[in-house]
């Protein structure tokens, strides 16, 4: 198992580590790392490890290995790779990931100004979107818009508390993502908790610390997919 550092502070940029194995796909495993592997709709994080020597291991991205502890920092290609034991110091690309992390925020929010069931998303650099199980129900987009920018420009805090498994068996009300369910098998679950009440639900990924970090944001192209479903883009405006 891999220690997650981005769950405690997703603002760490590095971190030194060991490496622990190499895996027979060329994937380094580390003992600790700032790099977000790829899940809940948001990719994984890209950088480079940087050995004593100043040399540099570039990395493309960062997935979960099958046990879904492991974490697995995927090399470009024609690297060379460290041996197990290796020290060395992991950077995460932070203008990136910083990117991530207010377009992940701002998601919440949208799902606030649209409260529809979330049937599935995606986070990407700089654009993400949600699909809503909206029916017919007419999209205001002006509307909407507005909604969305004045929950981010109120700079409300952005908290994570932790519940058990079975209080949030018992509170099915909190999970607003119909496709993606939040993990379980830790015996706790991670709340993202947003002002006092704006919105509270269970969330693995890496957010900002107050909505005033996300900056004005603009509503892209929105279209049917299918009977029932409404996807919904909305972009940083910078």
């Amino acid at each position: 198992m891999t220690t997650p550092l981005f769950r405690d502070d997703a603002y760490l940029r590095s971190c030194e580590a060991d490496v622990v194995v190499v895996n027979d796909l060329g994937g380094i495993v580390l003992d600790r790392t700032v790099f977000y592997a790829t899940g809940g709709g948001q990719p994984g994080d890209s950088g480079y490890l940087e050995l004593d020597d100043g040399s540099r291991i570039e990395i493309a991205t960062t997935v979960y290995d099958a046990d879904k502890q492991t974490i697995v920092h995927v090399p470009a290609e024609g690297q060379t790779l460290p041996d197990a034991g290796t020290k060395l110091t992991a950077h995460i690309d932070w203008a990136r990931r910083y990117r991530l992390m207010r377009m992940h925020t701002a998601l919440h929010l949208l799902s606030v100004a649209l409260p529809y069931p979330v049937t599935g998303g995606q986070i990407g650099d700089g654009e993400g979107r949600l699909d809503f199980d909206m029916g017919d129900t007419p999209l205001d987009k002006e509307a909407v818009s507005e909604k969305v920018n004045a929950l981010a420009s109120g700079d409300y805090d952005v908290a994570f508390e932790w519940i058990t498994d079975e209080e949030l068996d018992a509170n099915p009300g909190l999970v607003k993502t119909m496709s993606v369910q939040p993990p379980r098998g830790a015996g706790r679950v991670r709340l993202v908790r947003i002002g006092g009440d704006v919105d509270l639900q269970p969330c693995g990924g890496t957010h900002v610390t107050r909505t005033s970090e996300i900056g004005p944001l603009t509503l892209g192209k929105s279209e049917k997919k299918g009977k029932q479903n409404r996807r919904v883009r909305l972009r940083l405006a910078d």
